[in-house]
């Protein structure tokens, strides 16, 4: 279905009936078939979908950086100012793009690891768009690269300028991204997933930013996005993408109160932060260990515990430096059986540190660590410790091997562990595929041949077939869409349920751990800040990071419901009502989205 919305009469970028075509192969693929949109001068408009959906695809098609073998079969592409004039985009020739790139259009990538120059220093990679652009005085660019640094809240921009992206964290790699495309002062900014790889806070940071500079230059913003959420708080206009066609675009207000389409419905429903996901049955242990941070033991809990850590401490050394880094300090905590702990925290708080630990990766420097009898801190047999304690990492594509097909990659631990005949292992491998609701057929196919959400119940999977009685679940929903991590939640609980399954849930997203979590430990740079039940901490947190994390959940204004407001009081908002209705739909109730 293709939907054209309601388009102004002066658009500072209009896309109209745009149609790309990949040659591949296997034949054309017909990635965009009839998309519209328009962004308004100082305003933005959200393009949202899961991967696939074609959005990246239309942004590449209006900077034009399309992949080679990729072409615009139809449709038109026009970008306007008063200033600078009018500008047909999609017939421009190679040697036109140079006048348009960096001046009139700027890109923020999504992953800045990948788009800055490892090799190049941080003040290179700022003024190369100014050297393109015929800037020859090396002071004059030096101090704009200075100016632009300061400009995106970089502190010391004369010391950053001279350090490589390795050493910067992301959301200041991230906020370098920023000020190069900022550098010509472009009328309009495409930002490409910008915050998808980053925490929450720094999510929140860096949003704040492009806000600001959108407000002071009066730029647009094509903002590309998968999470409704930030879209909600973010944009003035949603554009809502499913295989290759717009389903749904207008005023953010108006398509997230009362969305027309099923798919924007269902990408509502799906959403961690905006409704609940999952139900979940209270767990008798859970629910009493209440203990608050410093303290691990629990408050009358009637559950004996799974794992136990006290006062966990890693320490590693750093070459060149005397004196060891301190990633874990002093953290303790108890898990009941066959509940859901969450390790929270940014990036650098100690939570893989500590996940990495309980699963037996790495000695702690002092502590101890007990998983049932086993003391972990002392392993004398790691082989047996495996049986029964898996690991889930991130990315499952880097932890499959790409050689194997699935059917061999859920049969090397079986084979390792020596369980079963052969025959007995085939049975074994189709229980398990059909446990993470995997079609039989996919056994004979390799990793790359799945989806993102295919292969992370492929390691789940590869997790779950010893039997263990510990999952330790490292960010494993992080890097998926929406209605993927929703269906991998679910997943989960059903799982724990019939199996009675223990977890450790590693994550910086509160509205994720929210769904899943009974029990939950903040941690901040090394140090358990709070320690209590999910109700606990999220309807009444006691440290200030603990209130800013969920502050930063996005998605403030769709919430609605009992949760919504007792998380608005502790100064944020905790997963909205039934999964049944999106929270959004409330049509009696209009939504107030959260812009300057």
């Amino acid at each position: 279905m293709s939907v054209t919305p309601v388009l102004s009469t002066t658009p500072l970028l209009s896309v109209r009936d745009l149609a790309v075509e990949y040659r591949t192969s296997h034949g054309p693929v017909h990635a965009v078939r009839g998309v519209s949109l328009e962004v308004a001068p100082g305003q933005v408009t959200a393009l949202v979908g899961e991967s696939g959906s074609g959005k990246t695809t239309v942004a590449q098609s209006v900077i034009g950086l399309l992949a080679g073998n990729g072409t615009v079969t139809a449709g038109d592409i026009t970008l306007h100012s008063e200033l600078n004039g009018t500008e047909r985009l999609d017939t421009l020739s190679e040697r036109s793009w140079r006048q348009v790139r960096g001046r009139r259009i700027g890109l923020i990538p999504q992953d800045p690891g990948n788009s800055l120059n490892p090799v190049a220093k941080i003040g290179a990679s700022v003024g190369e768009a100014l050297r393109i652009h015929g800037w020859r005085d090396r002071r004059r660019v030096q101090a704009r690269v200075l100016e632009l640094l300061e400009r995106v809240g970089i502190d010391d921009p004369e010391t950053r300028a001279q350090q490589y992206p390795h050493e910067l964290s992301g959301g200041m790699r991230q906020r370098v991204l920023i000020a190069a495309a900022l550098a010509l002062e472009p009328e309009l900014i495409i930002a490409d997933e910008p915050t998808s790889a980053l925490d929450v806070t720094i999510q929140q940071t860096v949003l704040d930013l492009l806000d600001g500079l959108r407000a002071e230059t009066g730029m647009g913003v094509l903002f590309i996005t998968h999470d409704l959420a930030v879209a909600a708080d973010r944009s003035d206009t949603i554009v809502v993408m499913r295989g290759g066609e717009v389903q749904e675009a207008g005023p953010s207000a108006a398509v997230l109160s009362a969305p027309a389409s099923p798919y924007t419905a269902k990408l509502l429903s799906d959403a961690p932060s905006l409704t609940r996901v999952v139900t979940r049955e209270a767990k008798p242990g859970g629910a009493a260990a209440g203990a608050r941070a410093g303290d691990g033991a629990s408050r009358g809990a009637t559950t004996q515990p799974l794992v136990t850590v006290s006062g966990l401490r890693q320490e590693f050394r750093v070459a060149g430096r005397s004196s060891s880094f301190v990633a874990v300090d002093d953290v303790s905590f108890t898990v009941p059986r066959g509940t859901t702990h969450a390790l929270v925290g940014e990036s650098g708080s100690g939570k893989t540190t500590t996940g990495r630990a309980i699963a037996g990766f790495q000695h702690p420097t002092s502590g101890t660590i007990t998983v049932g009898d086993t003391d972990v801190t002392h392993l004398r047999d790691v082989r047996a410790f495996r049986r029964h304690t898996q690991l889930v990492y991130q990315n499952p594509y880097g932890s499959l091997d790409p050689r194997q097909t699935i059917g061999a990659v859920l049969g090397e631990p079986l084979r390792n562990f020596k369980i079963g005949s052969p025959r007995d292992r085939d049975d074994r491998i189709a229980r398990a595929l059909d446990l993470v609701a995997l079609a039989p057929e996919l056994r004979d196919r390799k990793p790359h041949e799945l989806s993102g959400g295919q292969r992370q119940r492929v390691a789940i999977a590869r997790a779950l077939i010893v039997e263990p009685e510990l999952v330790v679940l490292d960010e494993a929903v992080s890097a998926l869409d929406v209605t993927v991590q929703a269906q991998i939640l679910r997943l989960l609980s059903e799982l724990q349920s019939e199996l009675g399954l223990t977890y450790i849930f590693i994550s910086h997203d509160l509205a994720v751990v929210r769904q899943i979590a009974d029990t939950v430990s903040v941690l901040q740079h090394g140090t358990q800040v709070e320690f209590g039940t999910a109700e606990q901490v999220f309807a009444d947190p006691q440290h200030d990071y603990t209130r800013a994390l969920l502050a930063a959940i996005p998605g403030a204004g769709l919430r609605v419901g009992p949760e919504a407001e007792a998380a608005g009081a502790a100064g944020a908002g905790a997963a909205g009502a039934s999964a049944a209705r999106p929270a959004a739909v409330n049509p009696a109730e209009p939504l107030l989205l959260q812009r300057p």
